[in-house]
């Protein structure tokens, strides 16, 4: 009787989980066997979808060039655009990170009931649409926005500074959309931490940034390292803020990947540049992974378990 029941209960729970398992095999994994799939087909001869034979040329071509005389030779473009893409993605991941730490610490200080308030604000910038904000940002670093005309008022400009259509807009943009994501699970640890032992510190002579680095840093870790996952991978694959910020002067894999589906209609290459993407990302969750471990094995409280 009670293996029957076991087994009622185990076949309930698994009929519970289809229609996740569904919806993961559906919307997630098939798509990503579909660009894999693409990556090894050959190019339509028209231009448009694929031929289906098979066919390494995508791969080859994210590291040699043809001429027209069919010579190859090694052209590190799109290797430069990776590299540009994986540059971005770390600026923003620390410029979140410095601009974070003091915001979620101030936050997890204040008083209980002023703490949901101040999250609230954090997650304001949510209820609107990250192309509606981008645009105001193009107002905003414009050559006759408000910054320039501001400076140019007190006279500390006698010509408008060129920030649009510009790396700095690009990395502007891309803080703008994920400093949430790091500032919520920062908060989340900051939040459980005992500030008795900051002022314990203090009271035996510790400087501000021993107990910044020894005390407060070591217990807010897990949230860190939460935050850079939310904040590095989404920004690599970022499409909005090189496009309209950077005036396509930004080169991101995600505008080239674009492009590739898009104008050029080489599908294949464009798979192929997903698949390179997708197989950056998965290592880098693995080196996140890895830390994450180490970290759980010397304090009680995971990353993973932070960003969940």
């Amino acid at each position: 009787m009670i293996t029957k029941k076991r087994g009622a209960a185990g076949q309930g729970s698994w009929w519970a989980g289809a229609p996740g398992l569904f919806y993961l095999i559906a919307l997630v994994l098939a798509p990503l066997v579909v660009i894999v799939i693409y990556s090894f087909l050959s190019r339509a001869k028209l231009g448009v979808g694929v031929k289906w034979e098979f066919s390494i040329a995508p791969y080859v071509e994210l590291f040699y060039s043809e001429s027209l005389s069919g010579e190859r030779s090694f052209d590190p473009t799109y290797l430069q655009i990776f590299g540009n893409s994986f540059l971005y993605a770390l600026i923003t991941a620390g410029v979140c990170l410095l601009l974070s730490i003091p915001i979620a610490m101030w936050i997890a200080t204040r008083p209980a009931d002023r703490r949901t308030t101040l999250i609230f604000l954090v997650t304001i910038p949510f209820w609107t649409s990250l192309l509606i904000r981008t645009y105001a940002f193009i107002i905003i670093l414009n050559d006759n926005g408000p910054i320039n005309g501001f400076l140019g008022a007190i006279g500390a400009i006698s010509m408008p500074i060129p920030m649009l259509y510009t790396p700095f807009a690009t990395v502007v943009g891309l803080v703008y959309a994920f400093l949430p994501f790091m500032i919520l699970p920062i908060y989340a640890s900051a939040e459980r931490f005992d500030f008795r032992l900051a002022e314990a510190a203090y009271d035996l002579g510790a400087a501000k940034w021993t107990v910044l680095r020894r005390i407060v840093l070591p217990a807010i870790r897990p949230g860190i390292i939460a935050g850079l996952v939310l904040v590095f991978i989404p920004a690599l694959g970022s499409f909005l803020a090189p496009e309209l910020l950077g005036g396509g002067k930004t080169s991101m894999i995600a505008n080239v990947i674009a492009a590739q589906f898009g104008a050029s209609r080489n599908w294949p290459f464009g798979a192929a540049l997903s698949v390179m993407v997708l197989v950056i990302t998965l290592l880098v969750l693995l080196v996140f992974a890895v830390l994450a471990r180490r970290m759980s094995r010397t304090s009680g409280r995971s990353s993973w378990e932070v960003l969940l």
